[in-house]
């Protein structure tokens, strides 16, 4: 079930806890993919689901930015004051050419899939050869997914263990993980305060238990096709044979 696009955007845009929540995941995304790589690499970085708060930082350095929104959430004008760079498309058939994407973020829209294998099959298509994507949802042991009041509360939350074998059954490879949401998702002024401190002290913590989110990042692997061997043409081939006078027909003489 995708949330309505306007709750998405009050969310992460009108509320302190939106705003806390949305640095938190950033500056994750950032510590796996820091920006000067988008701007030295020449990279085309897209979102999905409700990512574009994370693309903010690679719109100075990336090559491309797109924001593809569901259309059971809907799609909003992004980035504000700037030629817009979001869409809106099918949840399983985007208008991207195959292996354009070189960085992908999908955020909002995993655990909100109703067909979660063709999704990632979609994001595979997309993903050029050593591509990588960053696949964010809730952590079903975490404090936010139980809680409705977020836009982590709804939809299926996962374990890591869970998003690394579906991830696996469609080809990806797991390269890396991280975690963040390690404060309640309270509107409190005493946990909005603190929240940068319990991010730094959760990020020290063994384990994803108190963690609001899980990030992993995959990488797509293709391997070189197999080709037939390939018959070299030599014009003046070697022959062990050579200067050696070729039979003669007639018979054999006796001793």
């Amino acid at each position: 079930m995708h949330l309505d696009v306007v709750d998405l955007r009050n969310f992460y845009y009108r509320t302190q806890l939106g705003r806390a929540a949305q640095k938190a995941i950033r500056d994750r995304l950032t510590g796996l993919w820091p920006p000067t790589q988008a701007l030295n690499a020449g990279l085309t970085v897209a979102g999905y689901g409700f990512a574009v708060p994370m693309l903010r930082p690679y719109l100075e350095n990336a090559r491309r930015v797109i924001g593809l929104m569901p259309a059971e959430q809907g799609v909003m004008p992004w980035p504000a004051g700037m030629p817009n760079v979001s869409l809106l498309c099918d949840e399983l058939h985007w208008p991207l050419e195959t292996g354009m994407v070189d960085r992908l973020v999908v955020l909002h829209g995993l655990e909100a899939s109703d067909n979660p294998d063709l999704l990632l099959e979609e994001c595979w298509r997309v993903l050029g050869p050593g591509g990588r994507a960053v696949l964010i949802v809730p952590n079903r042991s975490g404090l936010w997914a139980p809680r409705e009041t977020t836009p982590f509360g709804f939809g299926r939350p996962y374990t890591l263990s869970q998003l690394d074998t579906q991830v696996r059954r469609i080809g990806f490879v797991p390269e890396r993980h991280e975690a963040a949401l390690y404060i309640p998702p309270s509107h409190r002024r005493f946990w909005l305060r603190s929240a940068a401190m319990w991010e730094r002290l959760g990020a020290r913590l063994p384990g994803l238990l108190a963690a609001g989110v899980v990030l992993l990042e995959v990488s797509k692997q293709v391997q070189a096709p197999r080709r037939p061997g390939i018959g070299v043409r030599v014009r003046r081939p070697l022959s062990v044979l050579d200067g050696v006078a070729g039979p003669v027909a007639g018979r054999m003489s006796r001793r």
